[in-house]
């Protein structure tokens, strides 16, 4: 069983450079339009510290730790992060721990030159490992992704040579996207909560 849930509406997907400045303001209203008021929101940051590359998610967290969190639980860190071996022990722990939780699944990827340090966010579930011929589960209502590098080729060495110096900017950027997101989820509670006395 997939940590997904398919009741979202559709609406376009947004890719911007992750030093665009409007890229904090766009992003975190299309991920809101998104998110369901009242729910467990979980932020799962997949990857790992073994590869250059693959740490934007574990940075991710680590980052994002660091910020006052009022809606958000974080999963996967630097210290702690979630990759292949243990998923579906962490997919578990979700579903014992959250109820009805509404998954935001971060990872790296990589694509096209010109796509090379921009973060995209999207709904629907994200698959793990696709570039490296992983057969994981699918996961997140909605993903977010920071392209590290280019792809087409020995995708395992280009995650192993990425620059960490992209991949910490980009991390850091996107700790601060979910971090506002965070704080907007707490004027969306307000609002909701209003609407209904």
């Amino acid at each position: 069983m997939n940590l997904i849930n398919r009741f979202i509406p559709k609406k376009e997907k947004l890719q911007l450079m992750y030093d665009n400045p409007a890229l904090l303001d766009q992003m975190t209203d299309r991920v809101l339009s998104w998110t369901p008021a009242a729910r467990d929101y979980v932020v799962i940051c997949i990857g790992t510290d073994r590869s250059t590359g693959d740490a934007f998610g574990p940075f991710t967290g680590s980052y994002l730790l660091e910020e006052d969190l009022k809606h958000i639980h974080v999963y996967g860190t630097l210290h702690e992060p979630v990759h292949a071996v243990n998923m579906a022990h962490y997919f578990d722990l979700v579903r014992m721990e959250h109820r009805h939780p509404f998954v935001i699944a971060v990872d790296a990827s990589l694509g096209k030159y010109a796509s090379v340090g921009t973060i995209t966010a999207d709904i629907g579930s994200l698959k793990p490992g696709a570039a490296l011929n992983k057969n994981l589960p699918d996961i997140g209502d909605v993903h977010m992704t920071g392209v590290v590098n280019v792809g087409g080729f020995m995708e395992y060495a280009i995650l192993q040579n990425t620059r960490l110096s992209l991949v910490v900017a980009m991390a850091k950027r996107m700790a601060t996207l979910l971090h506002q997101l965070d704080e907007q989820l707490d004027h969306k509670f307000s609002v909701s909560s209003s609407v209904m006395r």
